[in-house]
């Protein structure tokens, strides 16, 4: 969430950096909102003072000799519960404002860094690297086709069980899956990420606090009964794990990985990528996250994206590294870097990590700080997909592909599928 005294103070940087995203805003009721609540806060602050001089002047005097039950203390107790009675409203009008501006602003996406290159869309997206060589042979097959071939998942029984864009993985296939997993999150607890498994429903104030509501209700898969949603992301949980806590300075960075089941409607994609583990409803994802002390959010985020990119090489997938345009920007971050993964068998990159660092956008809507001293600050979150297990395979399955139509594994994953080649059963 946006600093409510940016709205007040400086609207004109708010306007300006969301114009880099592409946004035109009038943000002229909410500075009339954010003055007015803090007219009324000063106010109510001068009040209590008032008020805590009367009650201060009160003991003084009786202490002196004066009667408790005198005209003179009844006037200053008269005077004091007027104050109170002020205070009392001011702080109702207050608290409306408050709300008002807060839920306005739940509605702003974050503020691009500096560094965030300008751009419109996807096609403004600046290649940093690439690592690998991406197979270009003739005839290679794409995922689907393989795991038709060898058996390694069921989407027609998945419609019958659920709807589509649900997978059933068999056998192979869903072995592969687990080993891709534990290979994951072994990869990650070896280079000092605490292992978290988290719950996959989660609550409202959740969602909010990592900033995929209100904006992402209608992508959420919602219990509305109990309050609960299935969760999008681990990221989602793992931002509240310490939401309204105060993180000792000492303690910092705190890097969890995590390891969960992830549902989305995927809506407005229908049409796109109908087959296969690309774009499903369900699938599942070993998430990335920090908090940060805000001195140091930028070069975690460099190594964050190293962590995810150390999976994809130990694999000896190919993929490359593009910094996104502030048009392509995720509604909680302030800068981007997306990893692609190359499908040979489809002939291009497609997404399977983002690492963003948001700043203290996250930990201002669920209230995480850090304490230095007798000051504390927002801490800074930064999140990572480490990586989609589902694309993973997919990659894995079409980079692996041999002549005899057998798949061959990484040699760093067949400790973790127990083979050395996928073939047909």
């Amino acid at each position: 969430m946006l600093d409510q005294r940016l709205v007040r103070d400086n609207p004109d940087a708010i306007t300006q950096e969301l114009g880099r995203r592409g946004k035109a805003v009038d943000l002229t009721r909410l500075q009339l909102i954010a003055q007015q609540q803090r007219s009324l806060e000063e106010k109510r602050s001068n009040l209590q003072a008032e008020g805590n001089r009367i009650g201060k002047d009160v003991g003084q005097r009786i202490k002196a000799g004066a009667d408790p039950k005198g005209d003179e203390i009844a006037e200053l107790r008269k005077q004091g519960n007027a104050i109170k009675q002020k205070v009392a409203v001011l702080e109702d009008e207050e608290k409306q404002l408050n709300t008002e501006l807060k839920d306005q602003l739940l509605h702003f996406p974050n503020l691009p860094s500096a560094e965030c290159p300008d751009g419109k869309d996807e096609s403004d997206n600046i290649e940093v690297r690439r690592w690998g060589h991406p197979r270009q042979d003739d005839g290679l097959e794409e995922h689907w086709q393989i795991a038709e071939r060898l058996n390694l998942f069921d989407t027609e029984r998945s419609v019958r069980i659920a709807q589509s864009r649900f997978v059933t993985l068999i056998g192979q296939g869903a072995r592969l899956e687990r080993g891709l997993i534990n290979f994951m999150l072994d990869l990650h607890t070896s280079k000092g990420y605490r292992e978290v498994l988290p719950p996959v429903l989660v609550n409202t104030a959740s969602l909010t606090g990592s900033g995929q509501l209100p904006k992402f209700a209608d992508e959420s898969f919602r219990c509305a009964e109990d309050d609960l949603w299935l969760t999008p992301t681990a990221e989602v949980p793992v931002t509240s794990l310490h939401r309204d806590e105060i993180i000792p300075a000492d303690q910092l960075p705190l890097r969890y990985a995590a390891y969960s089941p992830c549902f989305r409607r995927e809506a407005g994609s229908y049409g796109r990528d109908t087959r296969g583990l690309i774009r499903l409803h369900q699938f599942n994802k070993v998430e990335l996250y920090w908090f940060t002390h805000p001195d140091h959010s930028a070069e975690a985020h460099q190594q964050i994206t190293a962590d995810a990119e150390a999976v994809l090489q130990a694999l000896e997938l190919p993929y490359r590294v593009l910094d996104l345009c502030t048009g392509d920007l995720g509604f909680s971050a302030q800068r981007t870097y997306d990893l692609e993964v190359w499908l040979p068998g489809a002939g291009a990159y497609r997404e399977i990590s983002s690492c963003s660092v948001c700043g203290d956008f996250q930990a201002r809507r669920s209230s995480i700080r850090t304490k230095e001293g007798k000051n504390t600050r927002l801490v800074h979150t930064l999140n990572g997909s480490g990586l989609a297990v589902g694309r993973t395979m997919a990659a894995v399955l079409e980079n692996g592909q041999q002549a005899d139509g057998s798949i061959r594994l990484p040699e760093a994953l067949v400790p973790y599928v127990g083979m050395e080649q996928l073939k047909p059963e």
